[in-house]
């Protein structure tokens, strides 16, 4: 079992690169698991560079590796490809050279860039040219533009092609970006920062051949390569949510602002080619598009010129880009310039346009509303959550920001609470948590109640404190509701029932108390006992309440 060679630290660094590579997180958690099993039942190399080994499984299943070309490694079971018996061999292969098991095993977050020796000239002379190679690029970086930039982020990478695509790889990626960075202005810089973040979130993000024999990646990523798109999304949500001040005379300038609108024109290709089945689970170039707009140019600029350009640029786009186009984002876009434009109507056709199929996510909607809010637009906030309810009743979304848009447009705005419960009332069912939470707010007791008859409910779905608002300040509307549930009980025939059904009438007699109709619930009940008077288990349930003597 003991191999024949030792592995130095370069061999290990390599393998773990490889195993990284090659390897998927599941097929090591697998071959993990074989390895702990023991299940790995011969062992041999015969060169200092292949491993011949015997792994049982459903059955003994015959593996060969080759350290130097993993693309040459074979195992006869059913499995295309690098399965979880090569890993379990690798891991074996690990403990036997004295090297960290549990690291082999988490390559994919322990995989790291190969140390250039301090003792070879060769390399150390590689290293210096390419550092002053870097310099020069650097250099270009102050007068450059987007087209500029993006070349010296691609020059900055290039040591780190073959690492694995992790958070780790983004942090080393970002410090070789701004390692010879020349100093910007602070506006600059944060331009200069937001197309370092959004060229690595492309190179994560979409489909790659960057490496030999990669297959590119389609609508999932491996988990530590989407733990970084996410952070690298977060990122750039926060910088584009923060302020760009653009004064009348830096537009003059043509400076910052030119940079800007190379950010605009990026953005737009990017969002009109995004697939729009990815959004939920990848990153959202329609969002910083909409984040641009929102935070960065629309707050900086005055008339109508730029939004008018855009739409020429959308609409030009749609017969540039033919079959590739997103008419879901095409048409969501020109939507946002008719609202700057104050063109409600407008905005609403193209809407409604990109709902009509499925696609639209919830939050693209509700970005409408936002501005409005900020804004203190009161009149043209009520238009658009009128206009956007239907649109997300058919979707499953959480409603608490389109109720909170509501709250405060009725606040400033009161005799816009009946278009409020007009467009609630539409979005039913998906929005009868909220409707519920705001009738009872706005202490609409009855038609709480004929909301809750309607759809069947019982009061034994609900809490006793749910119900402790209208038993104190409506209780004459739960007579109905408690009656019915009663009525419901007895007809069950059964013991558990018949307690139920005490158990409510117990709560009526307190209602008419305080209602100080007594007279009417000993009227109902002296019926009620009657009409049921065969009924001995319902009597016996009756006499243990203490109802009737």
């Amino acid at each position: 079992m003991q191999p024949t060679y030792t592995m130095d630290d370069t061999q290990w660094s390599k393998l773990i690169q490889n195993v990284a590579y090659y390897f998927d997180d599941l097929t090591l958690k697998r071959g993990f698991q074989y390895y702990k099993q023991s299940r790995i039942r011969s062992f041999s190399m015969t060169e200092p560079s292949k491993i011949n080994a015997l792994v049982e499984g459903r059955e003994d299943y015959r593996v060969s590796i080759d350290l130097d070309s993993f693309t040459r490694c074979h195992c006869n079971c059913p499995v295309s490809g690098h399965c979880k018996h090569m890993a379990a061999v690798l891991l074996s292969y690990a403990e036997q050279q004295n090297r960290s098991v549990q690291v082999l095993a988490n390559a994919k977050a322990a995989s790291f860039l190969p140390k250039i020796s301090s003792t070879s000239t060769s390399s150390a002379g590689a290293n210096g040219k390419y550092q002053q190679q870097l310099k020069e690029h650097a250099g270009r970086i102050a007068d450059g533009g987007i087209t500029e930039w993006r070349e010296y982020f691609a020059f900055c990478i290039t040591p780190l092609a073959h690492t694995t695509r992790n958070p780790e790889y983004v942090d080393r990626a970002l410090s070789s970006i701004t390692k010879f960075k020349p100093k910007l202005s602070p506006e600059m810089d944060k331009l200069f920062t937001l197309h370092a973040h959004l060229f690595l979130l492309e190179k994560l993000a979409k489909p790659s051949a960057n490496l030999p024999g990669q297959v590119a990646f389609t609508s999932s990523l491996g988990y530590y390569t989407q733990v970084a798109v996410s952070e690298l999304q977060e990122a750039i949500t926060r910088l584009l949510k923060s302020t760009l001040p653009l004064s009348p005379e830096q537009e003059k300038e043509q400076d910052l602002w030119s940079h800007v609108i190379e950010t605009l024109s990026y953005l737009r290709r990017e969002m009109l080619t995004e697939s729009r089945d990815r959004l939920r689970d990848q990153p959202s170039f329609s969002l910083c598009y909409d984040l641009l707009w929102r935070n960065w140019i629309y707050p900086n600029t005055g008339g109508t010129k730029l939004y008018l350009d855009e739409i020429k640029q959308l609409q030009q786009a749609e017969s540039e880009l033919g079959a590739s186009l997103s008419r879901h984002a095409w048409l969501l876009a020109q939507s946002r310039m008719y609202f700057y434009l104050k063109d409600d109507q407008k905005a609403w056709e193209l809407l409604n346009k990109a709902a009509e199929r499925p696609g639209l996510h919830p939050d693209e909607l509700m970005s409408f509303t936002s501005p409005l809010l900020d804004a203190g637009e009161w009149s043209r906030l009520v238009g658009w959550l009128v206009q956007i309810g239907p649109l997300l009743s058919s979707r499953l979304y959480n409603l608490n920001s389109y109720s909170t848009s509501w709250e405060e447009a009725v606040r400033h705005l009161p005799e816009a609470e009946p278009q409020m419960w007009n467009t609630l009332a539409t979005m039913l069912p998906i929005s009868g948590e909220v409707y519920e939470e705001k009738l009872i707010a706005y202490e609409k007791w009855q038609t709480w109640m004929d909301y809750q008859l309607s759809i069947g409910k019982q009061p034994s779905e609900f809490r006793v404190a749910d119900l402790q608002p209208m038993e104190k300040n409506a209780p004459e509307v739960l007579l109905p509701f408690y009656h019915q549930a009663a009525e419901r009980f007895v007809l069950d025939k059964n013991r558990h029932s018949y307690k139920a059904a005490v158990k409510l009438l117990k709560r009526l007699s307190k209602l008419y108390k305080k209602m100080k109709q007594e007279e009417r619930w000993e009227e109902f009940l002296d019926a009620f006992t009657t009409r049921h008077s065969r009924l001995r288990a319902l009597q016996e349930e009756l006499r243990k309440g203490k109802l009737i003597p």
